[in-house]
């Protein structure tokens, strides 16, 4: 996945994208592009380049975070501060199909190269701009970075237990990935519609609005019936439906999310106890008008049979799950739960990632051979494509690594380049 011999051409080869902006947001939306073939040049700052590359642990004095997100693309440093460094810049911009930056809104045209200066050199040009708090209203030039947004979004306040202090819901980078995701196939979009017309847009793309849109129902739960959703630890909307301990002292999260996987979960059960009981019978005890008691299984016992039922009962629902799946190690509570067909897996640390079949048969993690870390795993790209897939063509470049291939295309060569580098312009 990281050659580009491939003799298929990848599905954006050809689409030209400007990469103005830093950390997270913007250049995952760039990277994105990059894996589908879009040639992405990532302007950087001379002599510190984009604050990605310190962020983080380090091997070797180089960053895990850009040897990641600085796959697939050419660098070149440029002053975007300096007339001369705007006049480069529009050079750039006038041979992009798009540009993406996610300062504060307004900086760009400080540095005379907002939309309107763009429009001059490439009307058609497509506008990415990725912010906190999105280019309009109140708050709009305030900052941001993932984890205000999220907090700003409603995702912290539900990260955690109810009688304790939310906590960083697992990253601290969740909108800038989640912006960058809404980010690529908003340009995607727009692509087609310039191909359509010939017009160029601008798309607006807010960390907290990606954050609070992956929110569910949320807020259509306060809306309609005014409920505020609060901190429920590893609860969900339905039960059981949670994580559980396991007898080798391992957790596995189990999903039944309908009356029907309930059933089956609840079947598997019922034969666990009836094992424990030596055949004995398991259920609860319902007294009908025969002549002996007749004892219900939990699957057909109609006070746990919806939904509903069962949530309003849900300590107790939990409760008896996680009784039973203490009574088995992990292996045996997988092997019995994939036969039943209900979801489940076990809760993963990064280690057992790698360590899994599951990832190796489908290539999850490729090796890209970094120049500074060498042959490195990290994530693969996705999705999937059949005919046109997604690959990494290049490694995270050193600091202006392509100056004098990228200005070279613009005819800047020689003593010019010689004289923009000396000049702090490059």
């Amino acid at each position: 996945m990281t050659s580009g011999s491939r003799s298929t051409p990848r599905a954006l080869e050809g689409l030209k994208v400007l990469d103005l902006a830093t950390f997270i947001a913007g250049p995952f939306t760039a990277g994105l592009l990059a894996e589908l073939g879009a040639d992405v040049i990532k302007v950087e700052q001379p002599g510190s380049g984009d604050a990605l590359r310190e962020l983080g642990e380090k091997k070797n004095n180089r960053a895990l975070y850009w040897a990641l997100e600085g796959r697939g693309r050419r660098s070149v440093t440029l002053n975007l501060r300096d007339p001369r460094g705007q006049n480069l810049a529009r050079e750039l911009i006038r041979r992009a199909d798009i540009v993406i930056e996610n300062f504060r809104p307004g900086t760009l045209e400080r540095w005379n190269l907002g939309e309107a200066r763009m429009r001059e050199v490439n009307p058609d040009v497509i506008l990415l701009r990725v912010s906190a708090y999105g280019q309009t209203g109140p708050y709009a030039n305030r900052p941001g970075f993932g984890r205000i947004a999220q907090a700003f979004g409603g995702l912290t306040y539900l990260a955690g237990y109810a009688d304790r202090p939310p906590v960083l819901p697992g990253s601290a980078t969740l909108a800038d990935y989640a912006a960058g995701l809404f980010g690529a196939y908003a340009v995607l979009a727009a692509t087609l519609h310039r191909d359509r017309t010939g017009e160029g847009q601008v798309i607006d793309v807010s960390l907290y609005e990606s954050i609070f849109r992956l929110t569910d129902q949320m807020s259509l739960a306060y809306d309609a019936l005014g409920i505020v959703r609060e901190r429920r630890g590893s609860e969900a909307h339905a039960t059981p439906h949670n994580h559980y301990p396991t007898a080798d002292g391992k957790w596995i999260a189990i999903a039944c999310t309908s009356d029907r996987l309930f059933r089956r979960l609840a079947a598997v059960v019922d034969a666990s106890e009836e094992e424990a009981r030596g055949g004995g019978g398991v259920g609860v005890t319902r007294v009908g008008t025969g002549v002996a008691p007749e004892r219900v299984g939990w699957a057909e016992d109609p006070e746990f049979a919806t939904m509903e039922l069962r949530v309003a009962r849900r300590v107790e629902v939990d409760e008896r799950v996680g009784a039973w799946t203490q009574r088995h190690t992990l292996d045996e509570l997988r092997e019995r739960l994939d036969a039943a067909e209900v979801p489940n897996s076990p809760i993963y640390s990064v280690a057992d990632c790698f360590n899994d079949p599951q990832y190796a048969a489908r290539e999850t993690l490729v090796s890209v051979n970094d120049p500074v870390l060498g042959p490195v795993r990290m994530p693969a790209p996705v999705p999937r494509l059949s005919v046109t897939p997604a690959g990494i063509s290049r490694p995270a470049p050193e600091l202006g690594e392509h100056n004098g291939e990228v200005y070279g295309e613009l005819g800047v060569v020689g003593a010019e380049l010689a004289e923009l580098r000396e000049g702090g312009v490059i």
